[in-house]
């Protein structure tokens, strides 16, 4: 049992510190010994979890999309309808991306050209966002758009803020997506509840 935990502390370790150099320095330079180097492990120990550096791109990928499933159901609860529940969950997708390097590598992980994965983390999103606002049609609180439009314009904004917030962290901020839903909301919301919406989000801000 011991070693069991100490081996999934490794695994751990290991998948942390490989999203920190792929954040850092991209999946193509990466090295091994770096990410062996920060995790406190030596490269037989790296090999004996991973086979390959790809094999940990594939495990920070699928932390990440962890991550998000539970970023898009913890809060499901505290919304009076899909379309703030968009909102709130929108804002807790940018305060992460700034605060968990795992999350934010998935996601460059999920574009990076060089490696066989695919957009996974991205499609993730876009379904959960699709689905959310086909809720918000069938609650009548969605304007006269289709949900499949309005996800498009949703996913592309959101996800170009994930791509431009390591040059400007000020994509990701409340400020940013508050802006954003602020222009957005009264498109999308059926003028009998655009007043009750708050584009700003309609739960306390959590330190990241």
């Amino acid at each position: 049992m011991v070693k069991q935990e100490r081996a999934l502390r490794t695994r751990e370790a290991l998948i942390n510190s490989a999203a920190t150099v792929f954040d850092r320095d991209g999946f193509s330079v990466a090295s091994l010994t770096a990410i062996s180097s920060l995790a406190g492990v030596s490269n037989g120990a790296l090999h004996f979890h991973f086979a390959s550096k790809a094999a940990l791109a594939d495990a920070v990928e699928e932390a990440a999309a962890e991550r998000l499933a539970h970023i898009v159901t913890v809060h499901e609860d505290e919304a009076a309808n899909a379309l703030q529940l968009l909102v709130n969950t929108s804002h807790e997708l940018a305060r992460m991306l700034t605060a968990d390097v795992v999350l934010r590598a998935g996601f460059e992980l999920s574009r990076d050209q060089v490696r066989e994965g695919g957009p996974g983390l991205y499609q993730q999103w876009h379904r959960w966002v699709e689905g959310a606002l086909k809720r918000a049609a069938g609650e009548g609180v969605l304007n006269q758009v289709k949900p499949e439009d309005a996800a498009t314009s949703v996913v592309a904004a959101t996800t170009g803020f994930e791509v431009l917030g390591p040059q400007d962290p000020e994509w990701l901020s409340h400020r940013t997506i508050t802006r954003f839903w602020r222009l957005l909301l009264p498109r999308l919301a059926d003028p009998s509840v655009l007043g009750d919406l708050a584009a700003a989000g309609s739960r306390p801000r959590a330190r990241p």
